[in-house]
């Protein structure tokens, strides 16, 4: 696509959605089909796990000699990469979370304390998020970084712990596989604001995201791949362009 090509309504059969359409989705799926946000959020972590996985295996990196650095917001995305970085304990690959901390009143959403208590029990190393934390020493030490920081549900510029962890991964230069989308980039428009991050391959979950097909944001988002979390199919048809 040139720059000033629009973004498609669809994308290798499936509709291109904005983030308030995708929460119109998200509702959906729990409302109308029962199917609970913890399920989505599981099957998300599961099979961004398998990819990352067969990420590893192309480069030449077996599970068990794997090291795996997880950056984890606060909010689902990062929720989706506990989900993930327990199954990746699983498979055998050494794991380090570094997990951005609650706020102060209200501490983290439901959703993220429950399959934050999985991880720790599953045996997963989580680090709060900090200047003293060895993020440094993390990214130095692994095979690649799984961006789980900031999803569709982000605007503005990151800042705090966020902000600090974008300098770090970029400062590393390893290879990043973002959840959903990459850290920095409006899900909407494709754009940051300066503070973001460049994947070598985005696993966006359920659907593409309309600003993940932009022009001028396919050298932020590298190789993009949507994972099939189990929206149904006939609530996906309803999402399809007319």
């Amino acid at each position: 696509m040139s720059p000033k090509e629009p973004v498609p309504d669809s994308w290798e059969g499936l509709p291109v959605l904005d983030s308030a359409r995708m929460r119109s989705l998200d509702f959906d799926a729990t409302a109308r089909f029962s199917i609970p946000a913890s399920q989505l959020m599981e099957n998300a972590g599961r099979t961004v796990a398998g990819e990352t996985l067969a990420f590893l295996k192309e480069r030449g990196t077996e599970a068990a000699k794997a090291r795996v650095t997880v950056c984890c917001g606060r909010g689902a995305n990062g929720g989706d990469g506990l989900v993930a970085a327990r199954h990746l304990k699983t498979a055998g690959v050494a794991v380090v979370v570094f997990l951005c901390p609650a706020k102060k009143d209200a501490g983290y959403p439901n959703l993220v304390r429950d399959v934050l208590s999985q991880a720790v029990k599953a045996g997963v190393e989580i680090r709060e998020a900090g200047p003293e934390a060895g993020l440094t020493a993390a990214l130095a030490a692994c095979d690649l970084v799984l961006d789980a920081l900031l999803g569709t549900g982000s605007s503005g510029k990151p800042a705090g712990a966020v902000h600090h962890m974008i300098q770090e991964i970029n400062r590393a230069k390893k290879p990043v596989l973002s959840v959903d989308i990459p850290t920095g980039l409006h899900p909407d428009t494709g754009y940051h604001s300066g503070a973001y991050l460049t994947a070598e391959r985005t696993l966006t979950l359920g659907l593409p995201k309309k600003g993940l097909l932009a022009a001028h944001a396919k050298r932020f988002v590298g190789t993009l791949k949507v994972l099939d979390i189990g929206y149904p199919k006939e609530l996906i048809a309803e999402f399809q362009p007319k």
